[in-house]
């Protein structure tokens, strides 16, 4: 972690005021976030409205924006990883015959919109933000450059990582992971439409329980719904927790920086 990281000034008592939701977790207001540098990872539906499922809601966008403002205004460094799915799955999409190649090009493609998005919605709040793609669209986006990306962080900005990797065949989890570890991130949070991660599939198994918190051998060894295998692999391999939480939560995004005791942590074993 850079020297910049370690010596953020954090206030967090003026930017947490909003946080007014008594029936989630307490925040104490005069501790530090738990963690100062992070990687937020949103899947493409949840750009949609849930009533609809495709397309940009700006209302919904805007509520991300906000508190992710929140994090950047107490000194928190934000790097984000958007999906697609939202206007274009290529794995699914390409099941009606085309190649998949094609198929996974078009929703890199598909992060593009949701970044610019996100971008436009952090900009209303006033928070400088730089979207880089790892494929080429000079006119809309910087290119991924890995010290570049370092640099705006330190600078205060927040960045949004498009385009997945830039080949098909990788997910926006396997993104999420691999630039996590190129920005030395603290933390990746993976924002769901569930409350963490759970021994079954509560929609399946009327037994299934939530975990509190989970190790990488075990997400690999039972399959469960976390990321991708090759996602969790390079988690576990560069030592970056992951914390998966409930997004359509207010102020969800805030808590746990913040450490409040939401979502199921994934680590490496030990104390997580």
């Amino acid at each position: 972690m850079s020297r910049a990281v370690e010596s953020v000034a954090v206030n967090p008592a003026a930017t947490l005021e909003s946080l007014e939701d008594r029936s989630a977790p307490r925040i104490d207001q005069n501790d530090p976030p738990r963690w100062r540098r992070i990687l937020l990872k949103i899947s493409g539906e949840a750009f949609a409205s849930p009533d609809v499922g495709r397309g940009v809601d700006p209302g919904v966008v805007a509520s991300y924006a906000g508190q992710l403002a929140e994090l950047n205004r107490s000194g928190v460094q934000v790097a984000c990883v958007v999906g697609g799915g939202n206007i274009w799955r290529g794995l699914s999409d390409a099941a009606a015959g085309m190649e998949r190649a094609t198929a996974d090009n078009m929703g890199m493609l598909a992060t593009v919109i949701n970044a610019l998005a996100l971008q436009d919605a952090l900009e209303r709040e006033g928070v400088p933000t730089r979207v880089q793609s790892a494929i080429t669209v000079d006119q809309v986006a910087e290119a991924f450059i890995r010290r570049r990306a370092i640099r705006h962080l330190e600078l205060g900005r927040v960045v949004i990582f498009a385009g997945g990797t830039g080949n098909p065949f990788f997910t926006t989890d396997t993104t999420a992971a691999l630039r996590g570890a190129e920005m030395s991130v603290e933390v990746i949070l993976k924002a769901t439409n569930v409350d963490g991660v759970y021994s079954a599939d509560p929609r399946l198994d009327p037994h299934a329980v939530r975990l509190d918190s989970v190790s990488f051998d075990t997400v690999l060894n039972e399959h469960l719904m976390v990321m991708d295998a090759a996602a969790i692999a390079l988690c576990r391999d560069n030592d970056i927790p992951i914390v998966v939480f409930d997004l359509s939560t207010e102020g969800n995004i805030r808590r746990v920086v913040w450490g409040a005791d939401i979502g199921t942590v994934v680590h490496g074993g030990g104390e997580p």
